[in-house]
């Protein structure tokens, strides 16, 4: 049974990690060190789970600056994200399930108004009867609670529910909510294992809308 999907949103519904990775990658350059994609990867989907900083000290044995850091890493992360659109796939498949009546939610690690801003701006945020964040005051990932709570809101069961992820810590979250998860990762994790899920993608778009909820039914 497929009741609802549970969307992740960074890195899946819109991909703001592959900026985030360019603009630290730049500034570990101008250090003379290099960001490894399975480090930075502990971070995605949960909050504190990597110190890019205290990484780049520990490297190179510089003491830095990390609020100027901080502030150089937002201003040209977020003008970075303002150009991505949203990931292939996404909107065909809210609109595919809706047509089947299927219940929608976003669960995110990141706060609400990051989260809302963004369905906002790519006018898709009609489409979710419920988001729940870290700002509602539960755990993050990889604790199943933002996706017990997205479950709960939509009155589905966590076994009839299947999760869309991007990140491992994601993807831990879904099976200790008892959830079934179809990772699709950015393409900087194309190289790299994850934790066990039903099926990965490259792309929501990787099948027409249509098929892919039927592989998540299980037909």
């Amino acid at each position: 049974m497929l009741q609802a999907l549970i969307f992740d949103f960074d890195g899946l519904i819109l991909d703001t990690e592959t900026p985030d990775f360019i603009v630290l990658s730049e500034q570990y350059r101008r250090f003379g060190a290099e960001l490894l994609p399975e480090r930075w990867v502990h971070g995605l989907g949960t909050t504190g789970g990597y110190d890019p900083y205290g990484e780049l000290e520990a490297l190179t044995g510089a003491r830095l600056d990390r609020e100027a850091l901080r502030r150089e890493h937002r201003e040209r992360y977020i003008a970075l994200c303002e150009q991505q659109p949203l990931q292939p796939g996404v909107r065909e498949v809210i609109i595919a399930a809706r047509a089947r009546g299927i219940r929608l939610a976003v669960a995110s690690s990141a706060t609400r108004e990051w989260v809302e801003g963004w369905l906002e701006r790519h006018a898709i945020r009609a489409f979710f009867a419920c988001v729940r964040t870290r700002s509602d005051g539960v755990r993050v990932k990889p604790a199943p609670d933002l996706f017990l709570s997205a479950a709960a809101c939509l009155d589905a069961p966590p076994e009839w529910c299947v999760v869309l992820e991007d990140s491992p810590n994601g993807i831990r979250a879904a099976a200790a909510a008892g959830m079934r998860c179809v990772a699709v990762p950015v393409a900087l994790l194309d190289t790299l294992s994850l934790p066990p899920h039903m099926l990965r993608l490259r792309s929501l778009a990787d099948l027409p809308a249509d098929a892919l909820l039927d592989r998540m039914a299980g037909r």
